[in-house]
């Protein structure tokens, strides 16, 4: 199956990594369908991809992380691409600093694993049965390594949630261990920001975008889990 045949789901496209990948994906010649509630970041996310390969990129708005209109959304998708071949999922939000955990309410706490860990659960639900069972379809998560050290003071809950989702990743890598579908997750243990926000050590959106890319473009390995530590390891680890 080419590229030109396939079509990736990229949840969470219209955040930082999420954008990187959508234009490496694109510029391979991959079709790319994205789902976001705020209509804005959709029109952003148009005119940051390459002018020319718009037309293979699909917006929808929806919410992901709600159950029925995940179904509703899924429905209307598939009513305009046709079929899903890969599904990249890099859901959540880039920081958190609201202070330490005795002086939170437990809502923000909830907001945090709702975040986190809800949408990734129900939008697995909701898209996996889609590539399941097919060996020539992907579904990689793209998830963070927060949930090993605190960065800073203020910041525990994002730890919290980041840890739900790794323990989530791993229960489903032991859950499915003989699926068809190739089932990988990249784990970023460094920052990731745009050429105009960069920080040391951190990787640049786009690049990691296109090491992802080229990791689903190859599908040929699954269960695994690709630890990015710096930017040398998007070519040592993953290409």
């Amino acid at each position: 199956m080419s590229n030109e045949e396939r079509v990736v789901l990229a949840l969470g496209g219209t955040g930082t990594v999420g954008s990187g990948l959508v234009k490496a994906l694109l510029d391979r010649g991959f079709k790319v369908a994205v789902i976001s509630r705020d209509k804005s970041k959709l029109e952003k996310l148009k005119g940051f991809v390459s002018p020319s390969t718009t037309c293979n990129l699909t917006t929808l708005v929806g919410n992901i992380g709600s159950e029925e209109e995940a179904e509703n959304v899924k429905q209307t998708l598939l009513n305009s691409v046709g079929k899903i071949t890969d599904v990249v999922s890099s859901l959540g939000f880039s920081w958190w600093q609201r202070g330490p955990p005795h002086t939170q309410p437990l809502k923000e706490l909830l907001w945090v694993i709702e975040t986190l860990l809800f949408s990734t659960f129900v939008s697995w639900k909701t898209f996996f049965p889609l590539v399941r069972d097919d060996p020539n379809c992907t579904y990689t998560f793209i998830t963070g390594g927060a949930a090993e050290k605190l960065l800073m003071p203020g910041t525990g809950f994002l730890n919290v949630g980041s840890a739900s989702t790794l323990a989530f990743c791993q229960i489903l890598r032991e859950e499915y261990p003989e699926i068809p579908c190739k089932l990988n997750q990249v784990k970023i243990n460094t920052g990731v920001g745009t050429s105009e926000h960069m920080g040391p050590g951190y990787l640049n959106h786009v690049e990691l975008g296109e090491a992802v890319a080229a990791l689903v473009e190859r599908k040929d390995k699954s269960h695994t889990v690709y630890n990015i530590n710096c930017p040398a390891d998007l070519k040592t680890v993953i290409l």
